[in-house]
């Protein structure tokens, strides 16, 4: 029995440990669960905060992207306008023809010397020479002349009136007045009645009889041959001295005379006006052996072609090179019609034209007073 009794207190001292410590354990275990709601409320604020925080996070953002933007701004647009400039206006003088000349793409493509350097400009004027030189190889002096004296007269006689005029009236003069002697001793009435035809015959007939008086006294008879001393001699220019010089002595030469000046300027050789300018300017863009056969070429090209008030740009042969292009008739047939001379299947300016301008098939032209 005490053996009973002492094993069921030790059985139930057992129990009351395990209950003890069950009741810990559940105490424990119990524990965590009264402290939950307490996470649970901090769990709720935080994911109470998180939106609110997102949203705050947010609006930073765009307000700093916006104020970006603002700032970016004016460096995109002041960015496009470095990036495209306001386009250059291109003056272009084929334009027009190529509107009118649809046939001849070649003629459409004038050369134009804005910023053209001077070696372009060079190589371009040189180019028209030659150009020009197969167009006129007959090129020559057109007054009618048989010696300097001759040649000298007749060119002081050609201000303003035509080459052909003068070759008309000179076989009168020269038969009666042979040499500068009989010039100067002629009577200016009967002068003044021969030249009338040449227009302002008056000072035409001073300017003679002067210049063959100084012939006479300071150089023997003889026209000289150096520039120095033929300007000396009433009614001679530098172009008139060009001419002699270059046509009846071989020594080179420009002779600046009207077509000469127009054409020039057109081709953009040069921009000066004043003659003497204008012969400095162009002699700088060829060898002084060109000078006089140039001549020749750009006067034969602004009397038969390249007019005054109406050039023939259609029947042009250096439109391609011309900056000028359009300023004229670019229709071909159109343009045909406005030919002079030879290239229109008509007479020269010569009486007594050479050989070599004959056989190209030059007319000679016909005496004072013919049909």
């Amino acid at each position: 029995m005490g053996e009973q009794i002492s094993d069921g207190g030790r059985r139930t001292a057992k129990a009351a440990k395990t209950a003890a410590a069950g009741g810990s354990a559940s105490a424990k275990k119990a524990a965590p669960a009264r402290k939950a709601p307490a996470k649970k409320a901090t769990a709720k604020k935080a994911t109470a905060k998180k939106p609110a925080a997102k949203k705050a996070a947010a609006a930073r953002e765009s307000a700093a992207k916006k104020a970006s933007a603002r700032k970016a701004a004016p460096a995109k647009s002041s960015a496009a306008l470095k990036k495209a400039p306001a386009p250059r206006k291109q003056v272009v003088a084929p334009k027009k023809a190529t509107a009118s000349v649809p046939a001849a793409p070649a003629k459409t493509v004038a050369a134009h010397p804005r910023g053209e350097s001077r070696t372009a400009l060079v190589r371009r004027a040189r180019r028209i020479n030659r150009e020009l030189a197969e167009v006129y190889p007959y090129a020559h002096p057109e007054l009618d002349f048989q010696n300097p004296f001759q040649l000298v007269v007749a060119t002081v006689l050609s201000a303003q009136t035509t080459d052909l005029r003068v070759n008309q009236t000179t076989p009168a003069l020269f038969a009666k007045y042979p040499t500068p002697e009989d010039l100067a001793a002629a009577d200016p009435e009967e002068v003044e009645e021969i030249l009338r035809p040449t227009g302002f015959f008056r000072a035409k007939t001073k300017s003679v009889i002067g210049l063959s008086k100084a012939l006479v006294e300071q150089f023997g008879g003889e026209v000289p041959g150096r520039l120095e001393d033929l300007v000396k001699l009433p009614g001679v220019g530098r172009k008139t001295a060009f001419v002699v010089l270059g046509n009846a002595f071989g020594r080179p030469g420009i002779t600046v005379d009207t077509h000469f000046q127009r054409l020039v300027r057109r081709w953009k050789w040069t921009d000066e006006t004043d003659p003497d300018k204008i012969e400095a300017a162009v002699g700088a863009l060829f060898p002084k052996s060109d000078w006089t056969d140039l001549s020749h070429h750009v006067i034969w090209h602004g009397r038969r072609i390249c007019h005054a008030r109406k050039p023939a740009c259609g029947a042009c042969p250096i439109a391609p090179l011309c900056p000028a292009y359009g300023e004229g008739e670019t229709d071909p047939e159109k343009a045909k019609k406005l030919l002079k001379y030879e290239k229109a299947g008509q007479p020269g300016q010569r009486l007594k034209p050479p050989q070599a301008y004959l056989d190209a098939g030059g007319r000679a032209a016909p005496p004072l007073g013919a049909g």
